[in-house]
């Protein structure tokens, strides 16, 4: 296993980790983070995860640069984003900081993604990563770490909301309409 694969295997190692923080109850006493008010939970979150999508763009690079992609990390990393930002959106769910409606939509394109990942790789084609699907994945990091710092919907945290959910929706589109050819 590559050092890339490996930086994918941690990020999703540090899940359990990041969720765990707001589940303690002494994490929940309020601090000051860059001039917000958040709590401890978050801050500890911010940190976490902050790590785990800097692995997200340190095993790309390391994959590009020593040239170590493989189909293993094709299909992980993605799925390393999907399941840490899932995370943090169900928790943000929890807090009353995200509709579950955007959940809903975010989870229902990765399922069709997903769908259509699996169905090309049955035929043994590899639906690599489009780069709409990308920025989406930066605006969700994005608006993680905006929600972690301060958790309240400013018009900036809603602004990002509804800029990653389009983002969601065209890239969601964009995958369904180029790979269609798959389901032939």
């Amino acid at each position: 296993m590559n050092i890339a694969n490996k930086l994918t295997i941690l990020r999703i190692v540090l899940i359990p980790f990041f969720i765990l923080c707001f589940y303690m109850a002494p994490l929940n006493q309020p601090v000051t983070l860059v001039g917000f008010e958040t709590t401890y939970a978050n801050a500890l979150g911010l940190l976490i995860f902050s790590f785990a999508a800097a692995t997200d763009w340190l095993d790309g690079y390391l994959a590009r640069k020593l040239n170590l992609i493989s189909d293993f990390g094709k299909f992980m990393d993605p799925l390393a984003d999907k399941m840490l930002t899932t995370a943090a959106f169900l928790i943000f769910i929890n807090q009353g900081l995200l509709a579950s409606w955007i959940v809903f939509i975010i989870l229902t394109r990765e399922f069709i993604v997903s769908g259509l990942r699996m169905t090309a790789a049955a035929k043994g084609t590899v639906i690599a990563a489009a780069w709409s699907g990308k920025f989406k994945t930066v605006l969700q990091f994005i608006l993680v770490i905006a929600l972690l710092i301060h958790p309240v919907l400013t018009f900036f945290n809603l602004i990002l909301i509804y800029a990653m959910t389009v983002a969601t929706v065209v890239s969601g589109t964009e995958y369904v309409v180029k790979n269609m050819t798959v389901f032939k």
